[in-house]
């Protein structure tokens, strides 16, 4: 659909139109007014102060032909190129994914464990280099968001932390340096590999963390079909979804220093079968996290030394 043609038409009458418009698209309406901010070029506070602004005839048309993509399966973030998360702003396109809120868990949880494992050390601190993993690292968000956290973390510079993060596609990994980029962060590496194909197992090469947010959805999952838009490789994969989540597991410790973090995001139905893989495959202090909405999102654990 689109909105009804009205002449001189208004902030306000738009406003008024929004919450049907998203009804009938099957969209939050803050879609609606976000895309007219974005049109318009104005903040949003515009939407309370301005509400009499009239769209010009170039506005309207825009705003149209947008509410007509949304109708027929083309995201906010991809009609903006552009997408919050972290409080930092990415540039999406259809060769990666649009950032979801509930991703924010898993950085937040891989921050958790760096700072407590920062205190546990502080008092028999020296200076010492730490490496990061971030696996399908898509727009960037995941590596860009933790790196930007640890560089202003690091006031003693006690700790300098090297993040690399790897995606199989070169399209993504575009992205992902322009995002970097942007947001001012510098200390990444951006390598193009097949998970960890094209990375080393030597001793001074391994990580004290890996974290990903791999494809987990099942192949055979009606939701794929309303999100035909992103990249469908980096949202589903074999086995019930649980293909590439169980290859990077199996294969880390190869890659992960003793006692280091893997930080794996999955559906909200997997959280057991994803524990009982970290169990087989040699780590402790196993725990899920739960997502904003109560559902399993996040499982971490540690490399047990004994599994070597």
């Amino acid at each position: 659909m689109t909105a009804p043609k009205v002449a001189d038409i208004t902030v306000q009458e738009i406003k008024n139109q929004a919450v049907q418009m998203a009804k009938d698209l099957a969209v939050p309406a803050f879609w609606i007014t976000d895309w007219l901010l974005y049109v318009i070029d104005k903040p949003a506070v515009f939407l309370m102060t301005d509400e009499d602004y009239q769209l010009t005839d170039t506005e309207y048309e825009r705003f149209n032909t947008g509410v007509t993509k949304m109708q027929q399966g083309t995201p906010l973030a991809y009609l903006t190129g552009k997408q919050e998360f972290w409080s930092l702003d990415f540039i999406v396109n259809k060769h990666t994914l649009i950032p979801r809120p509930d991703t924010e868990v898993l950085v937040e949880q891989v921050l958790q464990w760096i700072s407590a494992q920062d205190k546990e050390s502080a008092p028999n601190a020296t200076a010492s280099n730490k490496r990061l993993l971030d696996l399908g690292t898509g727009s960037g968000c995941i590596a860009i968001s933790i790196a930007h956290e640890l560089k202003l973390a690091d006031k003693l510079k006690l700790l300098s932390w090297q993040v690399v993060a790897v995606d199989f596609s070169a399209k993504a990994l575009e992205v992902a340096k322009y995002n970097a980029t942007a947001n001012k962060v510098h200390n990444i590496e951006f390598v193009q590999s097949s998970w960890y194909s094209e990375l080393s197992t030597d001793n001074t090469q391994l990580f004290d963390v890996i974290v990903s947010n791999p494809p987990y959805i099942d192949e055979a999952d009606e939701h794929l079909a309303g999100l035909l838009a992103e990249p469908i490789s980096a949202l589903s994969a074999p086995n019930h979804g649980l293909a590439d989540i169980e290859h990077i597991i199996k294969y880390a410790p190869q890659y992960l220093r003793v006692d280091g973090l893997l930080a794996i995001e999955h559906g909200f139905d997997q959280g057991s079968a994803v524990r009982q893989l970290f169990i087989n495959n040699g780590f402790h202090h196993i725990q899920t996290i739960q997502d904003f909405g109560g559902n399993d999102r996040v499982t971490l654990g540690q490399l047990n030394k004994d599994s070597l």
